[in-house]
């Protein structure tokens, strides 16, 4: 499992943001949408906002959440000890300290007796130890959202009426206190490569903000530090300590960066990831890691709905495979079927030459100019007309043989080509609604079983919608339903198509004028690019012409054309500013 990179970076940068935002406001509704999760709603004097935390081992985090969450029936035990406590109470402030991943709440709330007291709620951010704690005036145990007894832990137990013990103190250097200089020079020499030394030498450091000091700092982070360059080492250290003071200022930068080729979000940080080369920068840190898991439990989402149509298409694109090979093998097999037809005529041509009993016969071949002779092989228990009858049935056994595995090698083709759509469609899916139109897609063409339950009403979606920097509208269909509707229904016969040339992706549709405005092509172009499976590659070629030249063949599959009359551009993949509009 990948590390996520809730370091103490952006542990602070959550701290900060939160003693901003909600010190002085009033516990109003506390929720446990999830067993290892909970939701404060919190009433400030400006505003309502919603506290999210979770101690799941694989997305651990503290932060505000505009989300809304579904919760169970019955509050969890938890819950009913949460609202028991701190329902009403007010949050003095919240703590961090020394770039350990551990944010405290401190909340002064009413107790059985009507007296006013502050109790502590710890959030500790630590992977699969990842914990929220709540604990008393005294610093003892309450509750935790996960209990640690002593089977479990013999270094540090989390039970209720335990003294509550930090987590072990890493033995790291705290950012704020360092010396960046005295530190460059005493890990010069080594041999280590500099973004592991930054690693284990400084608290609250992850990998990734490792790697982005070694970036800004022009430093391969494969080489060791004696072998970097003299001057970059000092560029470090001053990255460093500006990157330190900017936090100590309470100043963040955070981002959210994606995969250009899923659109599955990789990283987040209080820190612009430049190291990635394009991100996504948001106003505050809670902001950024709000999208971060929203779009990641999305496109989880999607997945688990998808992955059994990806299987279904893989496991028939493979069959596919096998097909044409069988087939191409039969017509290597059967690729002169007119030698069995010679051997035939010029047995008959000098069957009184020849006799049963017969193994082998050399004959000249008359159909040749230089009359050359051919050796051919005869039946022994054969007449020699049988033996010409017999080359007559290969001949005619190959040709038919032929041609039906010619004919199956254009059909195997032309569904491999559909399915390698439609699983580019899977993979490039946006939403449920999308995947639901697939899998409609699929039973109808046969490749899932219809069952006997109720039909469902149909899912709709629609293509995106793109308006080029001239102003004329630009339409990407989204699968192959999609790509059938915008080409063969919503288009006008004047309209530009485009597609990849030879590569799985969308029907482009652009209504744009004659004379073809060059600008507009091209960004129409770069969108079919972009929207097709050659979207991670370099000059791509993308066929154009009018809607009117484009056909579908009878019987052919959803989203397979013929088109004519086209012309052929090569562009670079570019990735729209805009996500487009349902349109």
């Amino acid at each position: 499992m990948k590390l996520l990179p809730f370091d103490g970076v952006v542990t602070k940068a959550v701290a900060d943001e939160l003693n901003t935002n909600l010190s002085g406001g009033r516990i109003y509704k506390i929720y446990q949408p999830e067993k290892d999760s909970l939701v404060f709603h919190i009433r400030t004097g400006k505003r309502n906002v919603k506290l999210f935390i979770s101690s799941n081992a694989n997305s651990a985090r503290i932060h505000l959440t505009e989300l809304d969450f579904e919760n169970p029936d019955s509050p969890p035990m938890f819950c009913m000890l949460l609202r028991k406590h701190l329902s009403g109470g007010k949050v003095v402030n919240v703590q961090f300290h020394d770039y350990e991943r551990i944010i405290t709440l401190n909340i002064e709330a009413t107790d059985e007796l009507g007296d006013k007291n502050i109790k502590k709620l710890v959030t500790e951010i630590m992977g699969r130890h990842s914990n929220i704690i709540l604990l008393n005036p005294d610093g003892k145990i309450i509750d935790a959202i996960k209990h640690v007894d002593h089977g479990m832990s013999s270094v540090r137990e989390i039970m209720p009426a335990r003294q509550y013990v930090p987590p072990p103190a890493q033995n790291k250097l705290i950012p704020s206190k360092i010396d960046f200089d005295e530190f460059i020079n005493s890990v010069s020499e080594t041999d280590k490569p500099f973004d592991k030394i930054l690693l284990s030498s400084v608290l609250g450091f992850s990998p990734v903000l490792c790697r982005e000091i070694c970036h800004r700092a022009g430093i391969d982070p494969d080489l060791g530090s004696a072998q970097v360059n003299r001057v970059k080492l000092p560029d470090a250290a001053k990255i460093i300590k500006q990157m330190v003071e900017s936090w100590e200022e309470h100043k963040y930068s955070p981002c959210v960066v994606y995969d250009s080729k899923t659109g599955k979000p990789l990283d987040f940080h209080a820190v612009s990831l430049t190291h990635y080369g394009s991100f996504e920068s948001f106003q505050s840190i809670s902001e950024a890691i709000d999208k971060f898991y929203r779009v990641r439990e999305i496109k989880n989402s999607i997945n688990k709905k998808a992955s059994d149509l990806n299987r279904i298409v893989r496991q028939n694109i493979e069959r596919c495979e096998k097909k044409i090979q069988i087939h191409i093998d039969t017509l290597e097999k059967n690729s002169n079927p007119e030698i069995f037809r010679l051997h035939g005529e010029l047995i008959t041509a000098n069957i009184h030459n020849l006799s049963k009993g017969m193994e082998k016969c050399s004959l000249m071949n008359y159909y040749d100019p230089e009359q050359k002779y051919v050796e051919i092989e005869l039946d022994e228990n054969r007449t020699p007309q049988e033996n010409a009858q017999w080359y007559f049935k290969k001949y005619n056994k190959a040709k038919t043989t032929r041609n039906f595995a010619m004919e199956q090698l254009k059909l195997a083709k032309t569904e491999l080509e559909y399915l390698e759509n439609v699983l580019y469609s899977i993979e490039n899916a946006d939403s449920a609604e999308i995947i639901e139109q697939i899998r409609e897609e699929l039973r109808t063409q046969g490749y899932i079983y219809k069952t006997n339950s109720r039909k469902k009403p149909s899912v709709e979606s629609s293509p995106l919608k793109f308006i080029s920097s001239e102003g004329y509208p630009i339409w990407v269909g989204r699968n192959n339903v999609q790509n059938d509707e915008l080409t063969l229904k919503r288009a006008k016969p004047s309209d530009m198509w485009l597609h990849t040339k030879n590569i799985p992706g969308s029907h482009v549709i652009a209504r744009i004028p004659d004379p073809i405005p060059d600008t507009s092509l091209l960004e129409a172009a770069r969108l079919a690019a972009w929207f097709s499976r050659a979207r991670n590659t370099t000059r791509v070629e993308v066929d154009y012409t009018r809607v009117k030249y484009v056909k579908k063949p009878t019987g052919a599959k959803p989203g397979m054309v013929i088109y004519t009359n086209y012309n052929t551009v090569i562009v670079d993949p570019e990735k729209p500013e805009s996500g487009g509009e349902t349109n």
